[in-house]
């Protein structure tokens, strides 16, 4: 038998790799799920019938490969071209594509662990800028994940103490680079929910000199909303997704709006046949039907104005959200120990570990009976203590 050279069969750099932690997804019976900000409504009644009559025949043919159809409605939506669309399954699979069309994977060169020595040997391999990608801190945790697959450097640059965006004239001092080669911005940000307004962004795309992706996947529960940005800048893509307002999370389907070139350059390295069939046609009812989601989007912003206020009385720090969840630091206990507390009602929020955030809970705004359920069960559990 030949003996195998001692090669690692798994490169060092996912060996290294830290992954993407996603919200828990348990099935326990009479469980109110707050983890994940899903939509709490299901999707419009039309969109289920599209659904359904499109399980045929057509389910052993491929879906259409450029999502065509999807595309055109999209681009009638925000006035442009289709050229100006990619579609792709779920943001997620774009934003991965963006870190392997923009940014060069320097990282992939450098085998030691010691961040100093990488950072020499990187700064000789090309100019640093063209091999990072940056997000501001917090801000969606698959963003470093996706860089380190791609072999880039990552640039966290902390947001405000109170999560809103630094002013652009002290940027720089914080460490962000305007000469990054993709800049990821969540808007409104997760986990905090604080929105952005349009003007701060615009400002912030016009110094930039890379890719910058302005993440809307919240943007349906917010006031303002940055889709011109995408069409005024030549490098400046906007992120939708049809999970989070439009109740499709189980077909994941995304799509990023922006200048012709950058979309073709995407396009490129797009896998074949990345949106599936059944999510094109969910997607494309979904369009025909939007007054129906906007009705949602009304009932989960009142629902989320009249929690935050149950909160506040109950002495809770909640920030002001532009999203469909709250970021809220209780009282009494400690987060952590809520969330054990709330999971121990059958109520599941999510708590993160990381420093910035780790006194607080994010919640997301389900139906107006479960969002009673809730607050009825946290004023139980603080007059208990």
């Amino acid at each position: 038998m030949a003996v195998r050279a001692q090669r690692p069969l798994i490169r060092p750099l996912v060996q290294r790799l830290h992954a993407y932690v996603p919200g828990e997804q348990p099935k326990i019976p009479g469980l109110i799920k707050l983890n994940t900000n899903e939509n709490p409504y299901p999707p419009s009644p039309k969109v289920l019938a599209a659904v359904k009559a499109a399980v045929d025949g057509r389910l052993r043919l491929y879906p259409n490969p450029t999502a065509s159809g999807l595309r055109e409605k999209l681009a009638q939506l925000h006035r442009c071209a289709p050229e100006n669309i990619i579609v792709g399954n779920g943001s997620d699979e774009l934003l991965a594509l963006a870190t392997r069309t923009f940014v060069e994977p320097v990282a992939a060169f450098v085998s030691t662990r010691d961040e100093s020595t990488k950072s020499a040997a990187l700064s000789r391999a090309l100019p640093p800028s063209e091999g990072k990608v940056q997000y501001f801190n917090p801000s969606y945790s698959l963003y470093p994940v996706l860089a380190e697959i791609a072999g880039a450097v990552t640039n966290a640059v902390p947001l405000n103490a109170d999560f809103t965006l630094p002013a652009l004239s002290s940027l720089a001092k914080r460490g962000w680079d305007f000469k990054a080669a993709l800049s990821l911005i969540t808007t409104p940000n997760a986990p905090s929910g604080r929105g952005f307004s349009t003007a701060e962004l615009d400002a912030l795309c016009a110094k930039s000199k890379g890719v910058v992706v302005l993440d809307e996947a919240y943007v349906d529960f917010a006031r303002e909303q940055a889709m011109a940005l995408a069409l005024k800048h030549s490098h400046v893509l906007v992120s939708r997704t049809f999970s989070k307002a439009y109740s499709l999370c189980f077909q994941r389907v995304g799509y990023f709006v922006g200048h012709a070139d950058l979309i073709a350059a995407l396009d490129k390295v797009r896998d074949s046949y990345n949106v599936n069939g059944l999510g094109q046609i969910a997607a494309l009812a979904t369009l025909a039907d939007l007054p129906y989601y906007r009705r949602n989007f009304r009932r989960i912003i009142t629902t989320r104005e009249q929690v935050t206020r149950e909160l506040t009385g109950m002495g809770w720090t909640v920030l002001p959200s532009q999203t469909n969840f709250l970021l809220a630091r209780p009282t009494r206990f400690s987060a952590e120990d809520w969330l054990a507390k709330l999971r121990a009602k059958k109520l599941l929020v999510r708590w993160f570990k990381y420093p910035e955030v780790r006194d607080y809970l994010r919640i997301t705004i389900g139906s107006e009976a479960e969002m009673e359920v809730f607050v009825k069960t946290v004023r139980a559990i603080a007059a208990g203590s």
